[in-house]
């Protein structure tokens, strides 16, 4: 089992959705993140006074998924959200040593594989 957290533009999070849900990947968790990566540091203007931006808005994906989803899960994070742009984010597979589904009391790759319906 694995959690597979991916980090990208707000723009782009309708598109993750969407290339998450053609994926048949229904279980998820969406969260609004702050952050900076290798992208370089915004300047912008507010009321007329240069403003050194330090950290940008992203969306944070978080899904687990059972060995089998993994790459599936990774490929439409992916594509739904690059842009070919420095910024668009990272993706992250970190190993789960356990699982319990709250509603069933399933554990580990029961609890995880995502229910198409």
């Amino acid at each position: 089992m694995k959690l597979v957290i991916g980090i990208v533009r707000p723009e782009m999070a309708n598109d993750v959705l969407e290339a998450l849900f053609r994926a048949g990947i229904r279980g998820l968790s969406m969260s609004k993140v702050q952050g900076h990566g290798g992208e370089l540091q915004r300047v912008e203007t507010y009321r007329g006074t240069t403003v050194q931006m330090g950290l940008s808005e992203k969306i944070r994906f978080e899904i687990a998924v059972s060995e089998e989803y993994v790459d599936t899960t990774v490929q439409a994070l992916s594509e739904g959200g690059r842009t070919g742009e420095v910024g668009d984010g990272k993706i992250f597979v970190l190993s789960l040593d356990s699982v319990v589904r709250v509603r069933t009391g399933e554990k580990d790759d029961q609890a995880v594989t995502p229910v198409k319906s």
